[in-house]
């Protein structure tokens, strides 16, 4: 079987160094995980490519919202890309989309160029598309490496049929990355139903005011979390566990 891939989505140098610790394989950087994602400061990123001693992809997005970019936004993805170049990452994520909601080949693909050698991920704006198959065809065609992707549903879970359909038609062409909602309690069945290789998640666990610990912020008033190496750990192991499950329900 595939080695099993695991990239730890991180918005703070405490979630770097848990990625680190419990052996994930990369890194997405990004800030503002509340909207969705934002491209992280340069310090930050900065900090995170001299320290976290596994390769670091940041996202790139300007902004919140949809993700129909101006001329002048792609602009600055563009120098943002430059820049996460110079400053040693390994790779960038960032999706662009048309008015229609469809791929915009074009502006990505001369993303995808402008940002060679490094490895690109169209991000979970491919979830949004009308046709999934469809688009994984226009993000291949761009040039991409890997598409982030949980089925175009909010649960992995959920999606995971569609999931293993895009991991068979991708073979070969693209890596589809499974992430959106990855937690301990749902890795192995997401590895064994989707036959991916590739795995994305956050793995945050929320802290409620006071010391104590919930699965979700139980107050409005500025949740925090942490990342705990052992997490990371155990959900690859788990990861591994699902994809030993398919060789072994094999003749």
């Amino acid at each position: 079987m595939s080695k099993i891939v695991f990239e730890l989505c991180a918005e703070t140098m405490d979630a770097c160094l848990a990625a680190r610790e419990g052996g994930a394989d990369r890194i997405e950087l990004c800030s503002a995980l509340s909207e969705g994602g934002l491209t992280p400061s340069h310090a930050f990123l900065q900090a995170a490519v001299e320290h976290s001693q596994i390769p670091v992809h940041v996202l790139i997005r300007p902004r919140g919202g949809n993700f129909l970019y101006t001329s002048a936004e792609i602009d600055i993805i563009a120098q943002d890309i430059l820049h996460a170049r110079q400053m040693g990452a390994a790779g960038v994520v960032f999706g662009l989309l048309r008015q229609d909601r469809r791929v915009d080949v074009e502006a990505t693909r001369r993303l995808v160029e402008l940002a060679a050698p490094l490895e690109v991920t169209f991000h979970r704006a491919f979830d949004v598309t009308p046709s999934l198959g469809e688009a994984l065809e226009d993000v291949i065609a761009t040039g991409a490496h890997r598409v982030l992707t949980s089925g175009g549903h909010a649960d992995p879970v959920v999606a995971a049929r569609s999931l293993a359909t895009l991991v068979a038609q991708a073979k070969g062409r693209i890596t589809i990355a499974v992430g959106g909602g990855l937690r301990v309690e749902n890795a192995a069945s997401l590895a064994t139903l989707t036959g991916a290789q590739h795995f994305h998640g956050s793995l945050r666990r929320w802290l409620v005011p006071g010391g104590g610990a919930a699965e979700e912020p139980a107050y409005l008033d500025t949740p925090s979390y942490i990342v705990e190496p052992e997490t990371v750990r155990t959900v690859i192991q788990s990861l591994r566990e699902g994809r030993d499950a398919i060789s072994d329900s094999r003749p």
